[in-house]
């Protein structure tokens, strides 16, 4: 018997396409250009920088406090966004293996039983009123040569995909534990001015005292007096917004983890924090393609439509397409299994798209503008990248030299608070004169306290901006290129 095979079906199939002079893509393509590394990146900040290692996977210890381990992991079990996310992943897998399902032949069984009455109109005796039992038993078989590729270049697209999703949820949980960590800091921030201002609270209580004292001793007028009341209100005012602050705290920290409202109480107060040390990796910008997880993952989305524009391009070939069927049809259930109940059927089938008003290049030119759409992306994600690494740098060094300063400015407000406790035991100051440095003391202390914050802050974004400890795993499949 002659056996055809998909070889010999693509020269029949190119001939066919080139005598009809069927739908073409001519004319057709994306517009975007993938931004390079020398157009986006720049080695100022290499130049000024001691060079580091890259961030590791569990960054977060750097800052010594191991509470915060706990609170991330509890946050990747419970976290709703990031369950979410794990959800697309598993989507984007599913769909994966529909597409690599879709690649092979597809086989079925089926069997049943038909009991029916047959009109007259439908007997070929012309009498009618007669009833039938028919039984069938059938295996069918159909399969689509993949002469172009379009449905390995399908799979591949969709591969790309469920990878994006993949880093996707990598990303996702950098994102997650910046936020556990920003909202862990900001309670210890908030710890600590609520500490501040119950020392200044104190301070303007005694105050009141000596000027209620003062007043009374015909020292003082009343206008001075109710100044310094109103200061000490003011005062109070500040402490219960400090400890609201701490429960906001508390509260964020509790939605970041997946909890209830009952779980902020039981957050407790976080140790002090420290920064970490402003340097970069020696290679950066070049590995921060493979370090931060949104620009690899936006990096997989523009190859999946890349992948996805060489299917659709296959839909204007020739396709050819091979069913067959086999089984057995019988009245009577003796029968089913006879020789003469038995039947088979071959289908190939040749098909070639000749005239559609245009919906196949419809199709193509969207294919085009989601590439496109990608590549804007990538090149959107590249360029941010490389600017949160600059802006969090920048803002490092200017919070390490502001905290310079500013310690030097609260040893001297401390030196000269202690000089006045002496003055005023020696009765060489007043008690007024000794508050009024301690407030000064205070102010500094609040504002060095707001630096290392913020410093902390920033260490915190300049370890996001790196990628958080992400490394691109080997892939699957060698990426395209795309000009």
């Amino acid at each position: 018997m002659y056996r055809i095979t998909r070889f010999m079906l693509a020269p029949l199939a190119v001939s066919i396409m080139l005598a009809a002079g069927c739908v073409n893509y001519a004319g057709i393509d994306h517009q975007g250009k993938l931004l390079s590394l020398d157009q986006a990146s720049s080695n100022s900040l290499k130049d000024t920088l001691p060079p580091a290692n890259w961030p590791r996977a569990d960054w977060w210890t750097s800052l010594g406090d191991p509470r915060l381990g706990a609170l991330i992991e509890e946050a990747y079990a419970s976290n709703p966004d990031l369950q979410e996310v794990q959800a697309r992943v598993a989507k984007a897998n599913a769909f994966l293996d529909l597409r690599d399902a879709e690649r092979f032949p597809q086989m079925d069984a089926s069997a049943g039983v038909t009991r029916g009455r047959l009109s007259r109109f439908e007997d070929y005796s012309g009498e009618g009123h007669k009833y039938f039992t028919a039984r069938n038993l059938a295996v069918n078989f159909n399969y689509t040569f993949d002469l172009w590729g379009g449905q390995r270049a399908a799979w591949e697209s969709a591969l790309n995909s469920a990878m994006a999703a993949e880093v996707d949820l990598q990303s996702s949980k950098l994102i997650l534990t910046v936020n556990v960590v920003k909202a862990y800091n900001q309670l210890a921030y908030a710890w600590q001015v609520s500490e501040l201002n119950r020392r200044d609270l104190a301070r303007l209580s005694k105050l009141v005292e000596l000027s209620d004292s003062r007043y009374n001793s015909g020292l003082d007028n009343l206008s001075q007096l109710k100044q310094v009341q109103s200061l000490k209100a003011r005062s109070e005012s500040t402490l219960i917004g400090a400890l609201d602050d701490i429960e906001v705290a508390r509260l964020q920290l509790s939605v970041l983890v997946g909890k209830g409202v009952d779980r902020a109480q039981s957050i407790e107060r976080p140790a002090s924090l420290q920064a970490s040390v402003v340097a970069l990796p020696a290679q950066l910008p070049a590995q921060l393609l493979g370090r931060r997880p949104d620009i690899v993952a936006a990096r997989w989305r523009v190859e999946a439509e890349n992948k996805n524009i060489d299917a659709v391009k296959t839909t204007f070939y020739p396709n050819i397409n091979l069913a067959a069927a086999a089984g057995s049809h019988a009245l009577s259930g003796d029968a089913l299994f006879a020789g003469v109940s038995k039947f088979w059927n071959v289908a190939p089938t040749i098909s070639l798209p000749i005239f559609d008003a245009g919906r196949l290049r419809s199709d193509l030119k969207a294919g085009n503008a989601e590439l496109d759409v990608s590549i804007a992306h990538y090149n959107q994600v590249l360029t941010s990248a490389l600017h949160e690494v600059a802006i969090s740098v920048t803002q490092l060094r200017s919070f390490e030299q502001q905290i310079v300063v500013q310690r030097d400015a609260c040893a001297i407000a401390q030196s000269s608070y202690e000089l006045s406790q002496s003055r005023y035991k020696a009765g060489e100051d007043t008690f007024l004169d000794a508050l009024n440095i301690e407030q000064q003391l205070i102010q500094d202390e609040m504002r060095l306290a707001f630096l290392n914050s913020k410093h902390i802050d920033s260490s915190i974004s300049l370890m996001a901006a790196l990628g958080g400890g992400f490394q691109e795993r080997e892939a699957p499949l060698a990426k395209n290129t795309i000009n």
